[in-house]
Order: C-alpha cells, then structure tokens, then sequence
C-alpha cells in the first residue's frame, strides 16, 4: 500500500503544509482504529485516506481526514494533496468528486498544475466575547467570528500584518477555546507584495500546535475579507514558517481555493497493507 507525502499550497518542496495521502482500493476504508494510528505515526497535520467509488454515482471517490489525534469533518491542504497525487499517477483526469462528511467536494486539475477546490463557504457569525481569544494571543482582538459546524474554529483579526507575524501564543489557554482551532488574521500590509491578507492557524486541541497552511480556514477568510475589501479573488498568505499562498474566489455559498502541491515521498506503508 503506497503512502505519500506531499507538500501543499506551495510549488517548492519544503514549503506549504505536508500531508500524507493514503490510496485504498476500492474495498473500501481501513478500520477507523488502524487510520487514526497511521496517521498518528505520519504525525503530519492531516492524513488523508481515499478509496474509489463505484461509477456512475455523485462521486468518484470517499475521502477522510485526520489528524494525529483524532478524525476531522473538512481538511483543505490534504484534500489538494490527494488530488495531486490522484492526478499524478493516472488515477483520475481532470474533475474528481470526493464523498467527505461535508458534503461532495470537487477538485479540478489545470495543465499548469493547479488545483482548483470546491468547497462550502463558511457561515460566519459574530463572537460576543473577544477577551478569551485576547489573552490567549497577547494581543488586542478587533472582531470575533464563529465559522459554523463544518469549520468549527474561532476566527479572530488583529490589528495588522507585524502582530499576526510577531504572535507567540498560550496554545494551552488556546486549547481551552470552545473550538477546533483559532484562525488569526489581518490585512496585508502592502498588497503590492501578491497577497491580499494574512493568516495563522492554531489547533492544539486536535493535535495541531500551528497548522503551516489551512485549506479550511480559507473557507472563512474569503468571505470575511472579501467582505471588506469589496472583492470577490482574493490571495492569503499563511505566515507560519514554511508559509503558503491560497487564491480564493467566493461564489456565495461556495468557495473555491486554488493552489498547487509537490510530492516530496513516495513510500510504501507495510502495517495495514494487503
């Protein structure tokens, strides 16, 4: 059974977030047991699993997340990889339908190597209480949103670019949030530079201290900044240390994130294989 690595949102390797990808056959999932241990010992942000569907259905293929603790509802950078890694072996061309527990997500390949997300954009409504999130960042939280049950993390904007690059959070008290993570984020400060906004991402609740890039939290950046910056394409920097790039277009109650990925490993998993 191959296993892969790849790096995502990025077209270097090194860069971006890495996710390990795990095709099946069309036998179907592994024990949800066995992933989570697998994915533990990747011990990436996210591991991917797919397995093909049979045709003629709403999907091509089932596709599940997780972490290395625990399994998640909607994993952006990993579903990128999987798509990559889909159309990189010849498995798929062109659009590929993925079966997730939020909803049927697209991916479609471009000749250049992007690959274009379809996902549901992110309800956002407003956080009453600012100060938790503050003292858990060390610094002044100008707005608070919830992003609705498939997201599930709190998304917090700052004053600028300097103190989204400068944090260095309490990810304890940030564990305590009611939330899977907490996505901080402010406008770019020259947007001369190719990106529109910037973002960090912390979930150490579900395993993951900083998250380099986050697919998902995207789903909610690009209707808050779009919002306020009166356009509908927009590009965020994820500032973690390897960094990112995502373009998104909001389509109402649809988003699409576009980016590309570089498989650094190919390797062969042996416990659980065949």
């Amino acid at each position: 059974m191959k296993i892969r690595i790849v790096d995502a949102f990025t077209d270097r390797p090194f860069a971006g977030n890495p996710a390990g990808v795990v095709l099946l056959g069309p036998e179907g999932f592994l024990d949800p047991a066995l992933m989570q241990q697998i994915a533990a010992e990747v011990n990436l942000a996210e591991t991917a699993f797919a397995h093909p569907l049979p045709p003629g259905g709403a999907s091509d293929w089932a596709l599940r997340w997780f972490t290395p603790v625990t399994e998640v509802n909607l994993c952006g950078h990993a579903t990128l990889a999987t798509a990559h890694v889909l159309h990189g072996t010849g498995a798929t061309t062109g659009l590929v339908r993925f079966a997730t527990r939020s909803g049927v997500l697209t991916a479609q390949a471009a000749g250049d190597g992007r690959i274009t997300l379809d996902f549901p954009t992110a309800p956002l409504t407003v956080h009453p209480d600012t100060e938790q999130a503050a003292a858990a960042i060390g610094a002044e939280v100008l707005s608070a949103h919830d992003t609705g049950p498939h997201v599930g993390d709190l998304l917090v904007e700052v004053a600028d670019e300097e103190t989204v690059r400068g944090l260095a959070p309490d990810l304890s008290a940030i564990a305590r949030l009611s939330s899977r993570g907490l996505i901080v984020t402010a406008a770019a400060q020259d947007p001369a530079a190719g990106y529109d906004f910037v973002s960090r991402f912390f979930g150490p609740a579900v395993g993951i201290d900083e998250d380099p890039v986050t697919g998902s939290a995207h789903t909610a950046l690009a209707p808050f900044w779009s919002a306020r910056l009166r356009r509908q394409e927009l590009t965020g920097l994820q500032a973690s240390a390897r960094t990112g790039l995502v373009r998104t277009v909001l389509r109402g109650d649809r988003v699409l994130l576009i980016g590309t990925a570089v498989t650094v490993i190919d390797g062969e998993l042996l416990v659980g294989a065949p």
